[in-house]
């Protein structure tokens, strides 16, 4: 293809800097909230109970257990919400981790407040702990609902489970993983109806139903309604459909007022294209080309039913976007030598970044795995980089190693740090931008940590769920 000079993005359509302090903000509010739900335990008495012994101490275990996984429960709903602040102050890969341990710590909570509050109910007259389980949840109110709740959570919570995960395609695991909604909705109510700590004094109840209406709110506002009004504004349709190379395809996109989009390079969407059955499937996609007002570009790898929709995708088709999403964008870079390392498919977000970042002549570096010359994408534009604008291009083609390493079979018998020193002496001077499978990319952030790069300076985007 032929890549022409395109002028650089408009200051004014860049997203702000994000402030440093805004992770460890975020961190420290919800540790707040713990404290704050822990202290109203302890102003209803929780204190007293525990220390009562018998079943009034299983009981005030329960209870605390069980507001812990509320706020927990309700925490990972605003992780979930795609808050477009949040989302720029982490980033994808903080937020999928700490989603991932919000998941297991509130579910594992919830779990010991079933058992624990029901040992405490259960007395000498009872009919033991099923028994008492049983009656619990046809005679209480809300426990049925909360029932249903815990069954939706259970199954998500399996279906995250990393074994479990690779058997599943990603649509499936992703509209599996949507039932979170419905079991958070329906597993809380009941203690906003019978329990005690959510309606023993005010500042309780205003407490939980404050954090309720965020949680909803946020997820109705930047789930439901910013992606609807971003879709009914710029209207995106495929413009056409080109072939990159064997199993890669790109898709570019044109719409209404995509100048006032606030997307930078090395950002993704999720995107569906309304061709027939299955568009309610959302696929994350990055932007392989730097977004420039006037169209969007997205390169897509031939894997499995989706892969191939988009090859055969029809120039009109609509397109609905949720996003843009990601972290691995130039918004921190001034100037200076910068490094990219891609493999395979990661290579695009890197195109795009290639494009936007005001890098000069022989300052930038692309070091680009596949396995073989025929899996390298986008040779053409790589080569106008390399001859307008400086740019060293690095082919590193070969199986994979036999080690956890991000170099190829032939050269893994080197060191991966002093590697990567070889081929950018400059590195520890460097803004570092990683992307590629998740192993690979584990392994090239070990090898640029080990080279001197700051963490501040190193940034990564993995492609996996």
């Amino acid at each position: 293809m032929t890549t022409t000079a395109l002028p650089a993005p408009a200051a004014g359509d860049r997203l702000p800097a994000t402030p440093r302090w805004w992770p460890d903000a975020g961190g420290v509010a919800a540790g707040v909230t713990l404290l704050i739900v822990t202290a109203l335990w302890v102003g209803n008495g929780g204190v007293r109970q525990i220390t009562s012994g018998g079943a009034a101490t299983v009981t005030a275990a329960g209870r605390l257990t069980g507001l812990w996984a509320s706020d927990l429960l309700l925490l990972q709903v605003l992780l979930m919400s795609r808050i477009p602040m949040v989302e720029r102050a982490f980033g994808q890969d903080r937020l999928a981790r700490w989603h991932r341990w919000t998941g297991f710590a509130s579910f594992w909570l919830m779990v010991a407040h079933i058992v624990l509050i029901t040992a405490g109910y259960t007395g000498a007259d009872s009919p033991g702990l099923l028994g008492e389980l049983w009656e619990m949840i046809w005679t209480y109110p809300g426990m049925l609902l909360a029932t249903a709740g815990t069954l939706a959570l259970t199954m998500v919570v399996v279906t995250s489970i990393r074994v479990a995960r690779r058997r599943l395609r990603y649509e499936s695991w992703h509209l599996l993983h949507l039932y979170a909604y419905a079991g958070v909705g329906l597993a809380l109510p009941h203690q906003l109806w019978t329990g005690a700590d959510f309606i023993a004094s005010r500042a309780a109840t205003a407490y939980w139903w404050t954090l309720y209406a965020v949680s909803a709110g946020a997820v109705l506002a930047y789930r439901i309604g910013l992606p609807a009004w971003r879709n009914l504004r710029h209207r995106l349709v495929v413009d056409r459909v080109v072939p990159e190379g064997p199993g890669l395809t790109s898709v570019y996109l044109t719409g209404r007022d995509l100048g006032r989009l606030p997307v930078r390079a090395g950002q993704f969407f999720q995107w569906r294209f309304l061709d027939g059955p299955g568009w309610t499937r959302a696929h994350p996609y990055s932007l392989s080309a730097t977004p420039y007002g006037h169209e969007l570009r997205i390169t897509v790898k031939d894997l499995g039913d989706a892969g191939a929709r988009i090859a055969a995708l029809e120039p009109g088709t609509r397109a609905l976007i949720e996003g843009p999403y990601g972290k691995l964008t130039g918004e921190t870079y001034r100037g200076g030598p910068v490094v990219m390392l891609a493999c395979g498919i990661g290579v695009t977000p890197l195109l795009s970044l290639l494009g936007e970042l005001p890098y000069a002549p022989g300052e930038a570096t692309l070091i680009y795995r596949a396995r073989g010359e025929d899996e390298i994408a986008f040779r053409a534009e790589l080569q106008w980089f390399a001859a307008e604008r400086g740019v060293r291009v690095i082919y590193l083609l070969g199986r994979r190693a036999d080690r956890p390493s991000w170099l190829p079979a032939r050269s893994a018998e080197q060191d991966d740090a002093v590697a990567l020193g070889r081929l950018a002496p400059w590195i520890a001077y460097s803004q570092v931008y990683v992307c590629g499978p998740e192993a690979w990319t584990k392994a090239a952030r070990t090898a640029a940590r080990e080279a001197g790069v700051a963490p501040e300076n190193l940034h990564t985007e993995l492609f996996s769920w």
